[in-house]
């Protein structure tokens, strides 16, 4: 009975997302935000000065059967004479009978404005391959010749900027500008993806010898659905263990953690529970990140990165 509840209730779920004008939110969204930069402005490329890697698993609303579930992987690096940064991300996610597949390139080009601050144009242009299949839902009757879509290639390109210093950055971007369409209007999935907008930035600040705090947030906007605010509060403890706090107005709250191993290692973990009444099925979510910084020179690796 639970089993069907919880299926019964993704299922509602999906058809409202995906209904013909509906404008939720589409692209994935993390947790971890503020280490995963890269997967909403492509001009957070080469912000670091080091090739780094990065690899995300998000776990949303264990217990559900069809939750969705997103695996991010991201490089980026800057280019010999300091003016050119490429990065490129892949991105798999899956909600209910949804499927997408992404892959994304990013070029960013930097410039100095003052002592230590730097502002980057980026652009990003790639691929998402979409498929559905509602028909696979048990608890829906559809047309299965009229449900289903398999292996949509949409073509997209975006652009951002990112103004950053060693303790502060601010950020704007547009990911994905075209709002390609996906089915035909009688069909039962989402008939045309939306731009969304996103401001970020965040700050560090010394609290003591061994202890930082570093507040950020996260504003998304979705043309005709309601603004989405992401806020966290996270504090660094002797240059090596973050920890904190977020919440999503109106939507989660959850925590954070992350270690930094060495010069070049950290993991990072997010639970987060929802506030809505969709909290009452599900065991919440997680998140696990992974960060490399590869050391192809001489000398010391910027360490912790805060940004």
């Amino acid at each position: 009975m639970r089993h069907n509840a919880h299926l019964l209730a993704v299922t509602a779920l999906t058809l409202f997302l995906a209904a013909p004008g509906a404008r939720a939110q589409q692209d994935p969204m993390y947790s971890q935000y503020m280490f995963n930069t890269l997967a909403f402005n492509p001009a957070y490329a080469g912000s670091a000065d080091v090739f780094s890697a990065m690899a995300l698993s998000r776990h949303q609303w264990l217990g559900f059967d069809g939750a969705p579930s997103t695996q991010t992987l991201s490089l980026n690096s800057p280019l010999p004479g300091d003016k050119l940064a490429l990065g490129g991300n892949l991105i798999h996610d899956v909600a209910g009978p949804a499927k997408q597949n992404s892959v994304f390139l990013d070029v960013a080009y930097r410039i100095r404005t003052g002592t230590g601050t730097r502002l980057a144009f980026g652009l990003s242009g790639g691929v998402n391959f979409f498929q559905a299949d509602l028909a696979s839902l048990s608890t829906v009757e559809v047309d299965p010749s009229n449900a289903s879509i398999s292996g949509k290639a949409l073509p997209n390109f975006g652009f951002g900027l990112y103004w950053h210093a060693p303790r502060y950055y601010v950020g704007i971007s547009a990911p994905k500008l075209l709002e390609n369409k996906i089915g035909d209007d009688g069909l039962v999935v989402t008939n045309q993806e939306f731009r969304h907008y996103f401001l970020m930035g965040g700050y560090v600040m010394d609290i003591n010898r061994d202890l930082k705090f570093k507040p950020s947030i996260m504003l998304r906007a979705v043309e005709g659905a309601p603004l989405s605010l992401d806020v966290n509060a996270n504090f660094l403890l002797r240059e090596r263990v973050w920890f904190g706090a977020m919440y999503r107005y109106g939507n989660a709250f959850g925590v954070m953690a992350q270690y930094q191993v060495n010069e070049q290692l950290k993991v990072g973990y997010a639970f987060d529970m929802t506030t809505t009444k969709l909290g009452a099925y599900n065991a919440g979510t997680h998140e696990i990140m992974l960060g490399y910084d590869f050391k192809f020179t001489k000398g010391r690796t910027i360490s912790p990165r805060y940004f």
